[in-house]
Formats: C-alpha cells, structure tokens, sequence
C-alpha cells in the first residue's frame, strides 16, 4: 500500500473528538473476536505499513505497539472500514494471548441464565505475561 493510498483510506474514517477510532481486532482464521482497542491516525499508517499492529492508549496518552511489554503480537492480515466510517475491524494473527488478564480475549465474561459466567479462564498469569 502506498503512502497516497493510506491516506485515501484514512480520509474516508470519522475519528471522534479526541481524534480516536474504535478498533476491533479478530483472529483471521477463526473468526474469534480477541479485543477492542482505540486507534489514531499515527497508529493507523504504522500498522498499515508494518504490518504490526499499533493502538492508541488513552490511559498512557502514547502509541501503544501490541506486544511491546508481553511478547504477544498481532500482525496484520486485512483492516477493514464499516460502512459508517467509524468503526475498524482487523483481522490479526494473534501470538498467544490478547487479553491483559492472561485470556486469549477480552470477552470472557458472558450473560447466561440470568447470571454473569465467566466462559474462559486465564492462559497465563498476568504477572508472568507482564514480567512483574
């Protein structure tokens, strides 16, 4: 992708007031929905061109290269643009887990007969996944 075409594909997304985009990444080959994550027009070109997929923290107010503290990547595969504008859908590779609590996802809590289930438990101690 040339850098004209990046930002043709960036002109067509509606950033929110503080310049942000939703993103939801999923896993390429098996359609599992892994997480949700904020990105920036910064964090967009980075991953487009490397391929390695890069958000925006809000709580760090910086780039946030997935993987950078844990070891677990995501390489992109396809970004994809809803018809609104305003919502990315990456399908990823995923290295290991995607969650900060050790799950492969973030969406491990469920509501099931009237109750909250959690429907996956933790791959990895998040102490160990962070080296803390």
């Amino acid at each position: 992708m040339t850098v004209s075409n990046i930002e043709d594909f960036i002109h067509l997304m509606k950033f929110n007031e503080q310049g942000l985009i939703s993103a939801i990444a999923q896993q390429y080959d098996t359609n599992e929905v892994l997480m949700m994550a904020w990105m920036n027009q910064e964090a967009i070109r980075e991953t487009l061109v490397t391929q390695q997929v890069c958000y925006f923290s809000r709580s760090r107010n910086r780039l946030w290269r997935k993987g950078e503290t844990s070891g677990q990547v995501q390489k992109l595969h396809e970004m994809r643009l809803d018809c609104d504008g305003d919502c990315l859908l990456l399908l990823v590779d995923q290295k290991g887990v995607a969650c900060h609590t050790g799950r492969r996802s973030c969406f491990y809590r469920a509501w099931q007969n009237n109750d909250i289930v959690e429907i996956s438990q933790p791959l990895i101690d998040p102490n160990e996944l962070y080296h803390h």
